[in-house]
C-alpha cells in the first residue's frame, strides 16, 4: 500500500491541555509502526514521513515504552497552527518546548 493509503489508518486523539501545553497522541497501525525509527524521539520530518498530518508546532516529546506505536505530541498553549510559532513569535524545539 502507498503511504497516502496507509495514513488513513492513523488515529488521532482529541487535544487536551494543562496550564502550559496542548497535547495529543497519535496511534500508528502496526504496518506503519514497523517502519519507524525505534528508541528515540522523532523529528517533524520523520513523523510526517510516516504519514502523520497535523498543524504546525507539534513536537514528539515522549516515548511510552510499552506502546511505542503511540506517539505523544505537545506544543505550548496558543501556538499559531499555521506558522508553528509559540506566543510572542518564539520558536519551538523538536520536543515541543519553547526555545529561549
Amino acid at each position: 500500500r502507498c503511504l497516502k493509503a496507509m495514513s488513513h489508518d492513523i488515529e488521532y486523539s482529541e487535544k487536551y491541555a494543562d496550564e502550559d501545553y496542548e497535547y495529543r497522541h497519535v496511534i500508528l497501525p502496526k504496518h506503519i509502526a514497523k517502519t519507524m525509527t525505534k528508541g528515540r524521539l522523532l523529528l517533524e520530518t520523520e513523523w510526517r514521513g510516516l504519514g502523520v498530518t497535523q498543524s504546525r508546532g507539534w513536537g514528539h516529546y515522549a516515548i511510552h515504552k510499552p506502546e511505542p506505536h503511540i506517539l505523544l505530541f505537545r506544543r505550548p498553549n496558543n501556538t499559531d497552527p499555521v506558522t508553528g510559532l509559540a506566543p510572542g513569535g518564539k520558536r519551538i524545539d523538536p520536543t515541543g518546548k519553547i526555545i529561549n
